[in-house]
């Protein structure tokens, strides 16, 4: 079996149907950070194990969770409250734990929906470390977390569908408000301790996580990048074809871009 692992923090409109599609393990952990709803009843209800832990950043937050929950299964499997595990990718999960050869992780496919249509163009990533071992695991930066495995990685079939929209647009923008934040801390933090990187690994690093590292780097340092990102996500990666839904979400993902920038200039300024 596989244990389950959902980070929550007000979190009951979504729960429930989070909870209902990872039903089949007999293991599931709700690791909240102080929720004040009908969250941690939710849960208790669905008969979830729950640890409770103030939120600092996500990759400390995650580490945490990591290493102190007590997880009954060797493998973990984390999902987000406004996430939903298809029937398939749980047939694919409970396959590859059975034959894992040396992968101490898995990659999963997650699908975007928004204004109920599948973001198959615009989505940014659609690849995800979700299945693993938690020792072989842990996670770096402020927000937007990279997962840095310490063994190879495999990838299994089926979808994680995933509803950023659920609570409509006005918490959408409140979290990336917050997330922006951290994002300007985490430029900062790099600048300060001069973090390298390296033009050519941003396209040859065969590792998706260390090779998005250096990408992000890159980007961080180019003039006009909420425009940038509006054309990367609409234009080149295709969004154009996905509508009304692909049009307006590249321009909040460009807006966002755009409280980043503000909040980094921010930031060098104090």
């Amino acid at each position: 079996m596989i244990s389950i692992l959902i980070l929550t923090k007000n979190e009951q409109q979504d729960l429930p149907g989070c909870l209902e599609s990872v039903s089949w393990s007999d293991d599931i952990h709700v690791y909240d950070s102080l929720s004040d709803d009908n969250t941690l009843e939710i849960a208790e209800a669905a008969g979830a194990t729950i640890t409770s832990r103030k939120f600092d950043n996500w990759s400390a937050h995650q580490n945490w969770g990591l290493q102190n929950i007590p997880f009954k299964h060797e493998w973990v499997f984390y999902i987000d409250a406004d996430e939903r595990m298809s029937p398939k990718l749980r047939d694919s999960l409970l396959s590859a734990i059975k034959q894992p050869g040396d992968n101490i992780a898995f990659r999963v496919q997650r699908r975007d929906f928004f204004l109920n249509r599948w973001l198959k163009h615009v989505q940014a990533s659609a690849f995800y470390i979700r299945l693993f071992k938690p020792a072989h695991i842990r996670y770096e930066r402020l927000v937007n977390p990279v997962t840095i495995p310490d063994g190879p990685v495999g990838d299994v079939n089926g979808y994680l569908n995933h509803y950023p929209f659920s609570k409509g647009i006005s918490h959408w923008l409140d979290r990336h408000n917050s997330y922006s934040t951290f994002e300007a801390q985490q430029i900062a933090e790099n600048r300060k301790h001069n973090k390298k990187f390296s033009f050519l690994k941003a396209f040859i690093e065969s590792d998706f996580n260390k090779r998005r590292f250096h990408q992000k780097e890159i980007f961080y340092r180019l003039p006009a990048r909420p425009l940038i990102k509006f054309m990367l996500l609409y234009f080149i990666k295709g969004g154009i074809l996905d509508g009304r839904a692909g049009f307006t979400y590249a321009m909040l993902q460009a807006f966002y871009e755009y409280m980043i920038v503000l909040k980094t200039r921010e930031f060098n300024q104090n």
